[in-house]
């Protein structure tokens, strides 16, 4: 593809909502910035984003607030600075970002607030990259990194290799010469989990993973996702990049607890609130649900999920919020319940015209 000056490029916003949060308030510049919850870090809440000199001290996304101020404290940190998450202001500059992305000639695929993939045919990668890069910053004043490759996969890693503001070409010619002999857990789609079950196999580098037999990954892994590692492993990925508009499949509320809910009733209360509130979102897209599921996060920290088709699409609250408090009957009622979560997955919109910009593969 790259020989016909055909590429996949994946750009991403550095350090998006604390850059953002930065822009907003120029006194930040140059401070741990930490952005989760309401911005109390004496709240349970996690961090959704951190600036990169917050990270330099090990804060990063995911990391409860309460821990990332123990440990900025414990390293003399006395300038970091915690807000709260601001999901409308961050939707409005992503918009003028996709935006300006959409005025250049190729094909965008929105992937979220800070990221797309852009379909471009060119034999000057990197100088379409550099015209991404300031198209953006002239839009918004921000910053990004973007990965060049011949594949999805190949410029999603690309990018990485990229930050901050940087460029990166990522193809089957030098695959394995950067990726071979880093760990699994550097491809984007294995996480530390499936690392450690290919561990277990004696996979432990991505060149070991490509060279495994497809029938050995299906036996241990399954006769999908086996054979699916095997091609990460050697780089294949998809191609296409569309620019029609992504499509929800479910929506979903959770709520963390400031103090832990010990009785039963509480907890199935938690819940049918939290169903008529996923309900409600469901009711702005006119789209029916077809199954509930309930997360749990017991104190301190263990995570568990579980759900049930309903026996018809609905959008009876009354029906959403009995089928998700049934589920509440599955709990260990012995445990105390740090967090609660309902989703709710839809059935399909209606067929819609595709968007403007078509489809590049």
């Amino acid at each position: 593809m790259g020989t016909r000056g055909r590429w996949v490029l994946h750009l991403d916003l550095d350090q998006f909502v604390a850059a953002v949060e930065v822009l907003r308030r120029p006194q930040l510049r140059g401070l741990p910035v930490i952005v989760g919850g309401r911005g109390d870090p004496t709240e349970r809440a996690v961090v959704s984003t951190a600036s990169y000199e917050a990270r330099e001290y090990g804060i990063g996304s995911g990391m409860p607030l309460r821990v990332a101020a123990r440990r900025l404290a414990s390293r003399g940190v006395t300038d970091a600075v915690f807000l709260p998450v601001d999901g409308a202001a961050y939707a409005a500059v992503s918009t003028t970002v996709m935006d300006a992305l959409r005025g250049l000639d190729a094909v965008v695929e929105v992937l979220g607030w800070d990221e797309a993939f852009l379909g471009v045919q060119t034999e000057d990668p990197e100088s379409f990259a550099r015209t991404a890069q300031a198209a953006v910053l002239e839009a918004t004043a921000l910053h990004c990194s973007v990965g060049i490759g011949d594949n999805k996969l190949r410029a999603k890693i690309a990018t990485g290799f990229g930050k901050p503001r940087g460029l990166f070409r990522l193809t089957a010619g030098n695959w394995f010469e950067v990726m071979g002999g880093r760990d699994p857990s550097a491809l984007w789609g294995i996480g530390g989990k499936t690392a450690k079950k290919l561990a277990t196999l004696g996979i432990h580098t991505v060149r070991e993973l490509a060279d495994a037999e497809d029938a050995d990954l299906a036996a241990a892994l399954g006769p999908t996702i086996g054979p699916w590692l095997g091609r990460l492993g050697r780089g294949i990925g998809d191609t296409v990049v569309t620019a029609a508009p992504w499509v929800a499949r479910s929506h979903s509320r959770e709520t963390t607890f400031q103090r832990n809910l010990v009785e039963p009733a509480e907890v199935t209360a938690a819940v049918r609130h939290l169903a008529a509130r996923v309900t409600e979102d469901l009711r702005r897209e006119g789209r029916d649900a077809v199954r509930v599921e309930l997360k749990v996060r017991y104190a301190p920290f263990d995570t568990h999920t579980t759900g049930r088709p309903l026996s018809e699409p609905t959008l009876d609250a009354d029906l959403i919020a009995d089928a998700a408090a049934a589920l509440t009957e599955r709990l260990d009622h012995d445990r105390e319940v740090r967090l609660l979560g309902v989703r709710l997955e839809m059935t399909p919109p209606p067929e819609e015209t595709p968007a403007t910009g078509g489809v590049w593969h």
